[in-house]
């Protein structure tokens, strides 16, 4: 993505959250393609004002900070409608006006700012809520924290990690009230009826 002309250069916002990335174009009147991260992608549909910022390096996570914006790195783009499609997102700009516009969306990293998430209902997590939470068992046996979020189906699953004479371990734990006791996010940890042997 390079900058995109009729978009405006634009901060990031403190509580920006990576949520999607835009494929491309799709169908000729200025729409594009979005791939949400999350199976729920209510944040993008609560937002009108998109954040881009270009591709992250090969390898690097969902983060603000995976590529620093520079002078006129982020470019603001204001949501006419955004939309269920399929296994994706489909959204209009006022700002992209045909499908030759839409092409040059593509790649770029969409934030939007914490603060226009919807307010989750009880029992209900945004997955960037939960990265970084500690995640230790009935036992107090600690596994780690929350690295990312893996979707396998219908349920999520947390990727957990610790560090190991000098090697990262990874745990996976199914999101579920199965095998969760409790998220304290107050607390900042996860209780989960798991052991380390599963």
């Amino acid at each position: 993505m390079a900058n995109i002309p009729g978009l405006e250069s634009a901060a990031l916002p403190p509580d920006a959250v990576e949520v999607a990335r835009i494929l491309g174009a799709w169908g000729i009147k200025g729409w594009f393609k979005v791939l949400p991260h999350s199976a729920d992608p209510q944040a993008l549909f609560s937002s009108r004002r998109w954040f881009l910022l270009p591709a992250a390096p090969q390898g690097v996570t969902r983060t603000a900070d995976a590529m620093p914006p520079g002078p006129g790195t982020c470019q603001l783009l204001p949501i006419r409608e955004a939309k269920d499609h399929s296994d994706s997102v489909v959204a209009s700009s006022f700002a992209v006006p045909d499908r030759n516009a839409a092409e040059m969306l593509k790649g770029a990293r969409v934030f939007v700012a914490r603060s226009s998430f919807p307010t989750a209902q009880k029992d209900e997590y945004y997955w960037v809520d939960l990265i970084g939470m500690s995640v230790v068992n009935r036992e107090g046996c600690v596994f780690g924290e929350v690295k990312d979020l893996m979707q396998t189906g219908p349920q999520s699953v947390l990727v957990v990690t610790s560090e190991l004479d000098g090697k990262i371990q990874e745990t996976l734990i199914p999101f579920v009230a199965a095998f969760v006791d409790d998220v304290d996010t107050a607390n900042r940890r996860i209780t989960v009826d798991w052991q380390a042997d599963y």
